[in-house]
């Protein structure tokens, strides 16, 4: 199976944002994808940057999602839609996984939040497998996957063939301009992902904004630790590869000893 990573530029509006996002879907569906996964907190964008009010609200997220299972209908696609989604208690971080026939699959909370965004929203508490077309995948969000394996070591154990892994570093206005991945002097953002991969011998595809400053590129990593496929730094498009699950075993993270922690 085709997999694909969005890297948009940074949405001006919920509205801007499913521009971008029905535009990189069809070129998703034009390089035979059949998944597709944005970046996190898409829709309506990160918190933060001034977004207008009436895009946060509720009905305003709900109206955006049924245009995504539109989309994801139209184009026989699989989208996973990371969005803000309000809660009894509070705001969550979610990604939303929408079938290729438009149907709400589920979605996946952020379960460990960063300490800087304990006043944005309130973390999850259950993980999640998810199946389509016989491709197993978990999701991790952001600070979660990069700083706690045990979210993406979960979803091998349960067999996951890949775990994707919206997030979000970098800026539009200042930062490093990084030129080779992976390189020593990069952050470190890249390496986790070798490692995240290469622990669970699974796939690990994480996805990034287009940013002026991206401090990390959409990437694809295979079970071997190798990049199989990324984005280059600041560019607005996709990232494509073939997922071969004959490979995915998740040997390694099927021997932890569960047990014994």
């Amino acid at each position: 199976m085709k997999i694909a990573l969005a890297s948009p530029p940074i949405p001006k509006s919920i509205n801007d944002g499913l521009f971008w996002l029905e535009k990189l879907v069809k070129d998703a569906k034009e390089e035979s994808a059949e998944i597709i996964c944005f970046p996190e907190s898409y829709l309506p964008g990160y918190p933060g940057m001034k977004y207008p009010a009436e895009d946060r609200s509720q009905e305003s997220l709900q109206s955006a999602l049924t245009t995504v299972r539109k989309i994801a209908s139209e184009n026989s696609l699989t989208i996973i839609v990371p969005m803000d989604w309000h809660h009894t208690e509070g705001l969550m971080n979610v990604a939303h996984v929408i079938s290729n026939t438009g149907e709400i699959l589920g979605y996946q909370t952020k379960n460990q939040l960063d300490p800087s965004e304990d006043n944005i929203w309130i973390p999850g508490t259950e993980r999640n497998i998810f199946e389509v077309n016989g491709l197993k995948f978990g999701i991790t969000i952001c600070h979660e996957g990069f700083r706690y394996p045990e979210s993406v070591r979960w979803a091998a154990q349960q067999g996951a063939h890949v775990v994707f892994h919206p997030h979000f570093t970098g800026s539009d206005t200042e930062g490093l301009s990084l030129k080779e991945w992976g390189a020593p002097s990069n952050p470190y953002y890249e390496k986790a992902m070798i490692m995240r991969s290469i622990e669970n011998t699974i796939y690990f595809a994480s996805v990034n904004y287009a940013s002026r400053y991206s401090e990390s590129a959409s990437s694809i990593i295979a079970p071997d630790g190798i990049c199989a496929a990324h984005a280059a730094y600041g560019e607005v498009g996709i990232t494509v590869a073939q997922i071969d699950t004959a490979l995915a075993t998740g040997f390694l993270a099927k021997r932890f000893k569960n047990e014994l922690y």
